[in-house]
């Protein structure tokens, strides 16, 4: 076993399997909160209907409820509600979604504490070298009610589409990840099966690629290998049987645990990577850009990582066959996109999304080493 250390996340705490209106009134009324200030999506809005529920569990206590945040959380995006939750003088963000709203409300947050308005304002803050966010007090809390499997709710990192450079840019902060999460099946109910489906193979991502890091731990491995035991049976069950809201709880705290590994600092590699890229350029769906990745990823990366990939095979059910093939196979199953020409990118595409990728900090700690733009194109190749 190679030397490590495992950074514990800075979140007070999740709950799992109850409602998550009571769940919250239970945080507001722990934290002491005032003015609750509500991101959503528009179409949840209108489904839930989200206002009303809200209104009658929290009453003067909701200062607003807000949509308006496009796929990959457009910094445009992120610092305007900012500027309308300054307006509210919230006290509490509650981010009710996918990846892109709970990495928009993460963003606000980096927002408020720094008193910015604008995209470059924030783009200041971003994690590159030298960076002041670490500086910050993040004095707004948040709470986050996911509805996909995406996992963006664990980790103190946040991915912010910056639309002039047409990528992500990654914001990271020890405090970063939400106060409290909750996870409560019924939130899930209306979440568009693909979009359910490919945040969940999402999930099976993080934790293959956990289990064949280079800084893989034995804290994070048995976190996912848990998570695939619950993921791989709980995908198959929701797609049979949309409503099993028990089936839908695995799926959860599978993604939960699938997360562990990038809360203590285990390292991705190029399938993250190029998923960063496709979805920032290219405007693919965070979940879809696994469906695509994570086998050509597996196949590239095995010459150095076999017996890494061996356990994920194990614990994907079978040691005997590729972890790859299983991946694929599953993918498949789902009914899911699982080539680049599916989603609309273009051969004439790579070369360009090769070279961004070369720019992606988890390209540089991937198992094999990408020497250059020829070996993402490589892989690129492999899954058009």
């Amino acid at each position: 076993m190679q030397p490590g250390t495992y950074n514990y996340p800075r979140a007070d705490n999740v709950h799992y399997g109850m409602p998550w209106l009571d769940a919250l009134k239970a945080e507001c009324d722990r934290l002491g909160t005032k003015r609750v200030f509500v991101v959503s999506s528009a179409t949840l809005l209108k489904k839930m209907p989200l206002a009303a529920e809200l209104k009658a569990h929290l009453g003067s206590r909701l200062a607003g409820v807000t949509s308006g945040i496009r796929a990959h959380s457009p910094s445009a995006d992120v610092v305007r509600i900012a500027g309308e939750a300054r307006e509210a003088n919230a006290d509490l963000l509650v981010g009710i979604g996918g990846s892109s709203i709970t990495d928009a409300v993460k963003g606000m947050r980096i927002a408020l504490a720094a008193n910015v308005s604008d995209p470059a304002g924030l783009s200041a803050y971003r994690n590159v070298p030298g960076s002041p966010a670490e500086s910050l007090t993040l004095d707004v809390p948040a709470v986050a009610v996911p509805t996909t499997l995406s996992g963006a709710e664990f980790t103190a990192l946040a991915g912010i589409t910056n639309l002039e450079r047409g990528a992500k840019e990654s914001y990271r902060h020890r405090d970063l990840a939400p106060t409290s999460v909750i996870l409560d099946p019924a939130a899930t109910l209306d979440t568009p099966d693909e979009l359910w489906l490919s945040s969940g193979v999402r999930a099976v991502h993080h934790a293959v690629a956990d289990i064949c890091s280079i800084n893989a731990g034995p804290f994070s491995d048995a976190a996912s290998i848990h998570a695939l035991k619950l993921l791989l049976p709980g995908l198959m069950r929701t797609r049979e049987a949309p409503e099993d809201l028990a089936a839908r709880l695995d799926c959860m705290v599978g993604a939960w645990l699938s997360l562990v590994g990038v809360q203590g600092g285990v390292e991705k590699g190029i399938g993250h990577a190029i998923g960063h890229i496709l979805g920032g350029s290219a405007g693919v769906p965070h979940g879809i850009t696994s469906c695509l990745m994570l086998p050509h990823e597996l196949r590239w990366n095995a010459p150095v990582n076999a017996a890494q990939q061996k356990l994920a095979s194990e614990a994907m059910g079978d040691a005997q066959a590729d972890a790859a093939d299983i991946c694929a196979r599953f993918i498949e199953g789902l009914g899911l996109p699982h080539r680049l020409q599916d989603v609309g990118v273009e051969k004439a595409d790579l070369d360009r999304l090769s070279e961004l990728t070369m720019k992606d900090r988890w390209t540089a700690t991937n198992p094999r080493p990408v020497k250059g733009p020829e070996d993402v194109r490589e892989i690129l190749e492999m899954a058009w």
